[in-house]
């Protein structure tokens, strides 16, 4: 367990009986009280680390946003506790903003992301009076534009902008680029057009930009050298509207313990001295900083824990561990090769023995949690916990197979509560009319 002393949340230990403990709360007794799949959160991490990236950033500046990236995890509970910690919500759909006015945010502290958002989705924006929308389209200047002057009002804008950065990061979350479905392009001047159409529209008011290259990066060169590409843009397009920059997200977290990622406190140094040092080159005032973190602020202080159902030895080949989930609660493994270094969390404290392969429950060849799990000898019965699973495991979780989507306990201090109730078959129903 040491070695992943990194990947588990700082509250993590071994208890006397040799079981995981996060927040004070023995998994084990976890598992034995709200079943498995169990999505287990470290409430004192989430709030620990919200509170470091607003430390972080205001040691530089006052004039700074915080936006929590809700795509990486929107349960009622986690956004409840950004909102408590006073940052701002990044939504990207319909359903993330009424999670997010559910929850309580104020609609200035909201942003509507979106590369296809619908007439639908923008009148729900206005309806909630968010504080700014990301444009990514000219249709949705457009449609923006035509919905606004209907209404006879004036919607805050900031144009998602592609520097033509490609940060070292898998394809699938490299958004930077040139050829990306996200944002305008500025080396070939769709960026530049995207502002002279905000300028244009009466219906639309122009901050700023909003640029975001990717996620999971570990290699924080690419924050510079974009915000010398976008200092270099508004120097010809012009700066007076252009007085704020989102810089995006995408600080990466360990999933491994080879993996050492960048801490919140250099990230936000090397984000906010790049802004400072090349809107300074070109003479123009320091813009209002914003950012959006997701994955980093919840990745770690995330688990979830299965039981064994089988396990299959293949003399001469491998040994596959089957757990009582898979793909339909964390699709990360199979949509992107992400690794995970699993534990036994009723055997915290045991060396590891065997190579196992820990494969999920669905009809797929495919359903791969971990393809090299380093464990102790496993029995059915035993618990596989898999740490650094708090971001994009409950957000994309599906009902294939019919399967239902786990339950979510938050813990801290020794206490859990129950903040999502496990799904069950009638809820798979609830939607069908015949």
């Amino acid at each position: 367990m040491n070695a992943l002393a990194h990947v588990l949340p700082p509250s993590a230990e071994a208890t006397p009986e040799g079981h995981l403990a996060i927040g004070g709360c023995d998994l084990v007794r976890l598992a034995e009280e709200y079943g498995t799949p169990l999505a287990i959160f470290d409430e004192g991490l989430l709030r620990t680390t919200a509170r470091a990236y607003r430390d972080a950033f205001a040691a530089h500046s006052p004039n700074v946003d915080i936006f929590y990236a809700s795509k990486a995890y929107f349960g009622m509970a986690m956004l409840k506790i950004a909102a408590e910690e006073g940052l701002g919500v990044d939504v990207a759909s319909g359903g993330e903003l009424a999670a997010a006015v559910r929850a309580g945010f104020p609609p200035e502290r909201i942003e509507l992301h979106g590369n296809n958002k619908d007439a639908s989705e923008i009148a729900a924006a206005l309806d909630a009076g968010v504080g700014m929308m990301i444009v990514d389209s000219f249709d949705e200047i457009a449609l923006l534009d035509r919905i606004c002057t209907e209404r006879g009002v004036t919607q805050s804008v900031l144009i998602r902008v592609t520097p033509g950065v490609k940060p070292s990061t898998h394809a699938f979350i490299s958004t930077g680029q040139l050829d990306s479905k996200f944002g305008f392009s500025i080396e070939s001047g769709a960026a530049s057009d995207a502002v002279q159409a905000c300028r244009a529209a009466a219906g639309i008011e122009l901050r700023g930009l909003h640029c975001h290259i990717g996620s999971q990066i570990f290699e924080l060169g690419s924050y510079p050298a974009a915000a010398e590409i976008i200092a270099d843009f508004i120097a010809d397009v012009g700066f007076e509207d252009l007085t704020i920059m989102n810089m995006g997200g995408g600080l990466g977290v360990a999933y491994t313990d080879d993996q050492l990622p960048p801490s919140i406190e250099r990230f936000a140094d090397v984000v906010m001295e790049s802004v400072a040092k090349e809107w300074a080159r070109i003479g123009a005032p320091m813009p209002r900083v914003q950012v959006e973190p997701g994955r980093s602020m919840v990745a770690r202080a995330g688990a979830t824990v299965y039981r064994v159902g089988t396990v299959k030895d293949i003399p001469g080949v491998r040994t596959y561990v089957a757990v009582d989930g898979g793909m339909s609660d964390l699709l990360r493994p199979m949509l992107y090769g992400s690794v995970y270094s699993p534990l036994l969390a009723n055997k915290a404290d045991h060396e590891a023995t065997g190579l196992f392969r820990i494969v999920g429950k669905h009809c797929e060849s495919g359903d791969v949690l971990v393809q090299e799990a380093h464990l102790p000898s496993v029995e059915v019965g035993d618990l596989v916990c898999l740490p650094a699973a708090g971001a994009y495991g409950i957000s994309m979780a599906s009902n294939y197979n019919g399967v239902t989507r786990p339950a979510v306990v938050f813990v801290d201090g020794g206490t859990a509560r129950l903040v999502t109730r496990r799904e069950t078959h009638d809820d798979l129903f609830a939607r069908e009319l015949s």
